[in-house]
């Protein structure tokens, strides 16, 4: 275990206000054992990491990278999209791909600018593109709950699927977007509104950060740096 992953695991801990023997309560370790943990004198076992990541409601990979991401602030995301004009047929509704996408040049966008990302979501380079496994969750859970719809829809051989905003959730605020963030997602979104979701796929597979990563790895952010100014967005 690296000294990065050291210090986040405690930074964790005193984020969530736990005491160093809850935590170690948690994954079954007692605390001189838990403390020389995160002293960096003892690595977690692989069943130690599953059980912390599950305490602190985040993947595995997000507490190895050192990285807590904001669902919430995700979810959010995702509604400012919906709430832009995104679809050239101006009924709101904005394919799945598409919206990972865009949600992912946000992220990546931001950190470009400030060197940290809007969500802090770990992006993983998959077959059809870079998204976070929280991705899915996210809209499942905005489902749910009766803010988004998702409709399928039948596209030649293909089936997509098609989101937007329930009308009953178009008052709910966005308030963890900060008026620059807002003004960055209303740019991206204004640049890909009547572009079809192959050419956004297209965009983001030939970015540096999706083709210097093997397949099914965590994108690091800091590859954005490396791309040209005209091409992070």
């Amino acid at each position: 275990m690296t000294n990065k992953y050291v210090l986040k695991i405690k930074e964790f801990r005193i984020e969530k206000g736990f005491s160093q023997e809850q935590v170690a309560n948690v994954i079954g370790v007692s605390r001189p054992t838990y403390t020389a943990i995160e002293a960096g004198k003892q690595e977690l076992s692989a069943d130690e990491i599953q059980k912390l990541a599950k305490f602190y409601s985040i993947s595995v990979d997000d507490l190895l990278s050192g990285v807590t991401p904001d669902i919430e602030k995700y979810k959010h995301m995702i509604l400012a999209y919906l709430r832009m004009d995104l679809s050239d047929k101006d009924d709101g509704r904005v394919p799945k791909t598409k919206l990972a996408k865009l949600l992912y040049l946000a992220d990546f966008a931001w950190f470009y600018e400030n060197l940290k990302s809007m969500s802090g979501m770990q992006y993983r380079k998959l077959a059809y593109g870079p998204v976070p496994d929280m991705f899915f969750r996210a809209i499942d859970e905005l489902a749910e709950s009766g803010k988004i719809c998702i409709e399928a829809k039948n596209d030649g051989e293909k089936e997509m699927f098609l989101i937007s905003e329930s009308e009953s959730n178009k008052n709910e605020k966005v308030k963890t977007l900060s008026s620059g963030e807002m003004n960055l997602m209303e740019k991206i979104a204004k640049k890909w509104k009547n572009k079809k979701t192959q050419d956004i796929v297209n965009f983001t597979h030939n970015q540096l950060p999706y083709l210097l990563c093997r397949t099914d790895e965590l994108i690091p952010y800091e590859l954005i740096t490396q791309e040209d100014e005209g091409e992070v967005y």
